[in-house]
């Protein structure tokens, strides 16, 4: 290691340092050995094999059962703002590359945590606003240094953005000893914008993205191209969006020509939301939506009333100590979904959750087709846009299962 170090240490166990061979980002706090007296509560810390080896550089947090997120393996890094400026550089010019389009980086998530390498750290871009969820102390209390860096290397390359509005309003926050707010990040010399309502365009469809009250940041991204593939199967179909939101799918299905679209969504705010969207792109005449829990609404649809039926639910699981109960949420909605389908007809079905891997969901699609007396041909497996990148040694980056199947 480097001499002359001037960060604390903390040193892991036997057990932590094998699991550091992989190169995780995070050190569990059951991982840690020791701990240099002095360290403070997001302070960066050197972390330590067993062995005596550098392992990397990371935020400390005695709250947290993420005892250190490491953000650098390189014991020569200076973690100034021209560090941040490069990171931000770096994920601005991978979605620039992975994209398909101008409209795409528009609407699309700039910062996606620890596959960027900003650990805790959630940007979303809507058009001039870039929407921020902070869920580690790390960043947080270097959020003026690490917001003016993204913001400067946005404006350097000619993106034009008014500011950074925080979405710090989620309950996990606690689990880092953080407090909840939502509002504006003030800039030196600027002052505070007032949008609340930003404008995108994804896929061809136009919607209305609320930055203040909206799930999350405002708009779910990770499903984008995923909705244009269910698309081309809605083509000349009657198609029912169990889940809708604001009405993406639905949206997607009815621009690409499908016959006509029903969604229907529990929240009467979201299915006026998904109203407006409709009215927006002119697709009205040919969608109807319905405020209705789904668990009530599917088994009561008629056999053959719709040739497609699109399932994107809520993460029915955040943790494993629930997979059990998410898999039978699951099963219930396709097992009556793959019923009310014609023989031939579509099914779009997903999991939004980390917890239910690929490996159960698709055991949970083969025992409800079971149940369901069909047979599925496979004709799409997806997963997340790549602008939610998947780290390949993190399985915590892969949590998006998507399939598109015939019934038969």
């Amino acid at each position: 290691m480097k001499e002359g170090r001037t960060y604390l240490k903390v040193t892991l166990t036997e057990r932590g340092s094998r699991r550091q061979e992989s190169r995780h980002p995070w050190v569990y706090d059951n991982e840690v050995g020791n701990a240099d007296e002095g360290i403070k509560d997001g302070d960066l810390v050197d972390v330590i094999t067993a062995g005596g080896k550098y392992a990397g550089t990371g935020f400390y947090n005695s709250s947290s059962k993420i005892r250190v997120r490491i953000i650098s393996r390189n014991a020569n890094d200076t973690f100034d703002k021209a560090f941040w400026e490069r990171r931000a550089g770096y994920a601005l010019d991978y979605r620039k590359t992975v994209m398909k389009s101008e409209d795409d980086l528009k609407c699309a998530r700039i910062i996606f945590g620890e596959a960027d390498e900003f650990p805790g750290l959630t940007i979303d871009r809507f058009d001039d606003v870039l929407v921020a969820q902070v869920l580690s102390l790390g960043i947080e209390v270097r959020k003026e240094m690490i917001f003016d860096a993204i913001l400067d290397v946005f404006r350097q390359r000619g993106e034009d953005i008014i500011g950074i509005y925080e979405r710090n309003d989620v309950a996990i926050r606690e689990l880092e000893g953080l407090t909840e707010y939502k509002g504006y990040y003030k800039e030196k010399d600027r002052g505070i914008p007032t949008k609340t309502i930003a404008s995108i365009t994804e896929n061809g469809v136009k919607y209305k993205v609320d930055v203040v009250n909206g799930q999350k940041t405002g708009f779910f991204l990770d499903q984008k191209y995923n909705r244009e593939a269910a698309g081309r199967i809605a083509r000349g179909k009657n198609v029912l969006d169990c889940f809708t939101h604001t009405g993406s799918f639905a949206l997607n299905a009815a621009m690409s020509g499908a016959k006509h679209v029903h969604a229907v969504d529990v929240s009467e705010t979201a299915v006026a939301m998904a109203q407006e969207n409709a009215k927006i792109n002119g697709l009205e005449d040919i969608m109807s939506f319905e405020a209705a829990d789904v668990f009530d609404l599917l088994p009561n649809i008629k056999k053959g009333e719709y040739d497609m039926i699109i399932l994107d639910p809520p993460a029915f699981t955040k943790s494993r100590k629930t997979k059990e109960n998410a898999k039978r949420g699951y099963k219930e909605i396709n097992y009556r979904a793959m019923k009310a389908l014609p023989r031939g007809g579509y099914l779009a079905t997903c999991s939004c959750s980390h917890f239910m891997d690929e490996e159960s969901f698709i055991k949970m699609l083969d025992s409800a087709a079971k149940d369901a007396g069909v047979r599925l041909k496979q004709i799409e497996k997806r997963q997340q846009s790549p602008d939610h990148p998947i780290l390949l040694n993190v399985s915590e980056t892969d949590y998006l299962k998507f399939f598109i199947l015939q019934v038969f």
